[in-house]
């Protein structure tokens, strides 16, 4: 049992390190994909409206 607790020493830093990294780059990706899929329905919104795709709407006549 003592040569349990030594390996889990040893181990548990690296073990911790990678967990953090690993909830970082899923942290990341997440929000990318939800960045795409907004800028995806943003997209077909201003078509349905009928802007170009690369021009901003006009602003608003008063």
């Amino acid at each position: 049992m003592e040569n349990f607790w030594t390996y889990f020493e040893v181990l548990a830093p690296s073990i911790g390190v990678g967990l953090v990294f690993w909830l970082a780059i899923r942290a990341i990706f997440r929000a990318d994909r939800n960045e795409r899929a907004a800028e995806t329905q943003a997209r077909e919104e201003a078509s349905d409206q009928g802007f170009k795709r690369d021009e901003p709407p006009a602003a608003p006549r008063r």
